[in-house]
């Protein structure tokens, strides 16, 4: 992972369905993330949710993606 890359890590099942409660959504609404991209962690599947963690200015943003092919 390079510096200036934002940290990725996979979400596991419990996390994703608290994650899709707290926002009130599907899991089809959330943005996507394709499975080439090389920002992801080594072994993510098409279906899994991604949180990029954003660090700007001290503060941290977290961003969600759903893999797709």
């Amino acid at each position: 992972m390079h510096i200036l890359q934002p940290k990725c890590s996979k979400l596991s099942q419990n996390e994703v369905d608290k994650l899709l409660t707290e926002l009130n959504i599907s899991l089809t609404q959330l943005p996507k993330i394709r499975i080439i991209d090389t920002s992801l962690p080594e072994g993510c599947e098409v279906g899994e949710v991604i949180k990029i963690e954003r660090v700007t200015d001290n503060k941290k943003a977290f961003y969600y993606r759903v893999i797709t092919v």
